[in-house]
């Protein structure tokens, strides 16, 4: 019965996804509302999940709760450092900008005051002097005329040091404008910061008492078992549900067609590979890159997000379906850039690197899917140095 409703919603959220002809044509507003539809049929999937397969229990409640809120500060700093730094750098191009107006204000000051020097040393009289010391009328004339060209440069050199100055007062004030703007940025990165400290704590205290309950190894396999049968069954929903939907663009090489090319999705060392023993007869059905918290984590292809959210034993999982029944998961991450149904591009970041599911060490879960089978990245990426990727 859970089944076929899951299914039930599968095939709902699947025509929700396929885009008739006439889309090209369908306003902007009809294609949000779509996307929003589809977003409230996931979180409906998420939900009829949890209840059938014991994540809601309060420990698994309050391990999700707290790290979805540490993925939406991590997401929200991550935001902030971006505008801090367009901050400064607006900041430093317009004391740039105010050097060279400096710089040239000073020059044209002292060529004023090298023109007004040279008409003091000529007296006050200085027409009348010209007029009286020339005696031929065609040198009259040219000294006129030049004279009247140096009174013209002066007055265009102090009309010149007039429109500096606005300039360079204009630029004073757009400085303290972006300090202040700084400054602002700069508090509200703290605040982040502090609360971030704060849901880490809480965090850590949550881990600590999982760790607790599941020190039974009995226990734990049963946990893991039930955590893989989760992900088995969202995959085969996503495959159904994604089974018309094309995910690859025709100027994009296929998938298939990159096995041992793929670049690895972050920065780190293999720790687990492929096939590793991971508790009882369970073993590892893709690899765990250890690698710092806060990295960036990138689609390794061109695709579309088929999920995006958090998952017990996974923590915030992202999968990525490449068409051609190829998909690629994420899983622990500390933070997710990416909501179901978004385009990614090769070597797009996606999401941080976390520790999200409950595990103590920060690195990324990488997994790929044929089918929903499944296979060795180690076999599709390009060849590690040792066990470091990337």
């Amino acid at each position: 019965m859970v089944f076929a409703m899951q299914r039930y919603l599968y095939l709902i959220l699947a025509s929700l996804l396929t885009l008739p002809s006439g889309t090209v044509q369908a306003s902007a507003n009809e294609q949000r509302a779509k996307l929003e539809l589809l977003r409230e049929r996931i979180s409906g999937l998420r939900a009829q999940m949890a209840s059938t397969s014991g994540e809601r229990t309060e420990l698994s409640k309050a391990l999700q709760k707290s790290e979805q809120h540490i993925g939406r500060l991590a997401r929200k700093l991550r935001v902030l450092e971006g505008r801090l730094a367009r901050q400064k750098a607006s900041l430093d191009e317009l004391r740039g900008e105010q050097l060279q107006q400096q710089r040239a204000l000073a020059e044209q000051r002292h060529a004023l005051a090298r023109q007004v020097n040279a008409a003091y040393a000529m007296g006050r009289q200085e027409r009348l002097k010209i007029l009286l010391n020339q005696q031929d009328p065609a040198t009259v004339s040219r000294m006129m005329v030049y004279y009247d060209y140096l009174n013209r440069a002066r007055a265009q050199k102090m009309d010149t040091i007039r429109r500096q100055m606005e300039r360079l007062a204009q630029t004073e004030y757009e400085i303290q404008l972006e300090q202040r703007q700084l400054a602002y940025l700069q508090k509200e990165q703290q605040d982040e910061l502090a609360a971030m400290r704060e849901s880490q704590a809480v965090r850590q205290d949550v881990v600590a008492r999982l760790t607790r309950e599941l020190q039974d190894q009995g226990q734990q396999l049963g946990r893991l078992q039930a955590d893989e049968r989760d992900l088995k069954t969202l995959i085969r929903g996503l495959e159904e549900a994604l089974a018309d939907i094309p995910a690859s663009h025709p100027q994009q090489i296929e998938f298939s067609g990159l096995r041992g090319r793929l670049p690895w999705p972050a920065r780190g060392r293999i720790v687990k590979r492929f096939g590793a023993p991971k508790l009882g007869n369970l073993v590892w059905d893709g690899v765990m890159i250890s690698a710092p918290e806060g990295q960036e984590v990138r689609a390794v292809h061109h695709g579309r997000v088929a999920f995006a959210d958090w998952l017990r034993g996974f923590g915030l999982l992202l999968i990525v379906d490449h068409g051609d029944g190829y998909m690629t998961l994420y899983g622990h991450n500390q933070s997710l850039f990416k909501e179901a149904g978004d385009w990614v591009e090769v070597n797009e970041p996606v999401a941080l690197v976390g520790s999200s599911g409950g595990q103590e060490q920060a690195g990324v879960y990488f997994g790929i899917r044929h089918q929903g089978r499944a296979v060795n990245p180690a076999k599709w990426c390009r060849r590690p140095t040792g066990r470091k990727v990337g």
